[in-house]
C-alpha cells in the first residue's frame, strides 16, 4: 500500500493549489481516502474526506466552501482543490485511506494508511 501526494508549494494568500493522491499497491474499492495536515507546533488535524463508492464528502469547518477534495476511481487518485487560501492552512498535508465511519465519529476517516506528506505554504 502505497500513497504518494503531490502539488505542494508557495502561494501567496488568495491563490490556490491542486494536492493528488496517488494510491497504489492495493485495490482501493474498500478503502475511503481523504487528507489531514500538521503546521509546525501543532497536532495533526483532519481537512477532508471522501467516499470511494460513494458521494459522501466531508470537511473541517475550517476550509468549507474553500477546499474541495474528489477521485478519479480509474487513476486511483484522490485530489484536494485548495482556493482562497490563508496563512493559516501553510501546514504539511498527508493523503490517507481507511474506512470511512458514518455514525457520526469525526473525524469520518478512520485513516489508516498514510502518505509522505508534501509542504503548502501561504504566504501573507
Amino acid at each position: 500500500v502505497l500513497l504518494v501526494e503531490s502539488g505542494g508549494g508557495l502561494v501567496q494568500a488568495g491563490g490556490s493549489l491542486r494536492l493528488s493522491c496517488a494510491a497504489s499497491g492495493r485495490t482501493f474499492s474498500n478503502y475511503d481516502m481523504g487528507w489531514f495536515r500538521q503546521a509546525p507546533g501543532k497536532e495533526r488535524e483532519f481537512v477532508a474526506a471522501i467516499s470511494w463508492t460513494y458521494a459522501n464528502t466531508y470537511y473541517a469547518d475550517s476550509v468549507k466552501g474553500r477546499f474541495t477534495i474528489s477521485k478519479d476511481i480509474t487513476k486511483n487518485t484522490a485530489y484536494l482543490e485548495m482556493n482562497s487560501l490563508k496563512p493559516e492552512d501553510t501546514a504539511v498535508y498527508y493523503c490517507a485511506a481507511g474506512p470511512m465511519s458514518y455514525d457520526g465519529t469525526w473525524p469520518p476517516l478512520r485513516a489508516g494508511y498514510w502518505g509522505q506528506g508534501t509542504q503548502v505554504t501561504v504566504s501573507s
